[in-house]
């Protein structure tokens, strides 16, 4: 037995979580949308729609493309964008230590043999 849990940001509605962040951290990494998006099994298109989706939700923008030519495209975050993605990254981080300390507070060995 073990705690599983979700985080993300909401606003009426989902928001921002883990995919959406996942992305923009392999964006960052790979300096491209497309890139990002292969190395997780989704769709450029798809991918796409979601960063457009989002930016038109938190109301600014989260990549710069970059059109292609002799160098090629890609994307970049823009500074919302990163400070968004490593402030949620930093938290989810901090909230797992937080969230496993209880785990092992609340349901330790004596839990577990309370319920044999």
């Amino acid at each position: 037995m073990r705690l599983n849990y979700k985080l993300w940001l909401e606003e009426d509605e989902r928001l921002f979580g883990d995919g959406p962040c996942q992305i923009l951290e392999l964006v960052d990494q790979l300096g491209s949308l497309r890139q990002a998006a292969a190395e997780i099994n989704m769709s450029y298109s798809q991918a796409w729609k979601l960063i457009k989706k989002l930016e038109k939700r938190l109301g600014f923008k989260l990549l710069n493309k970059k059109v292609g030519g002799s160098s090629g495209g890609g994307s970049e975050l823009t500074e919302k964008g990163r400070i968004l993605t490593e402030n949620f990254s930093e938290f989810r981080k901090e909230a797992a230590g937080c969230l496993s300390g209880l785990e092992k507070k609340y349901f330790n060995q004596e839990f577990k043999d309370k319920l044999k």
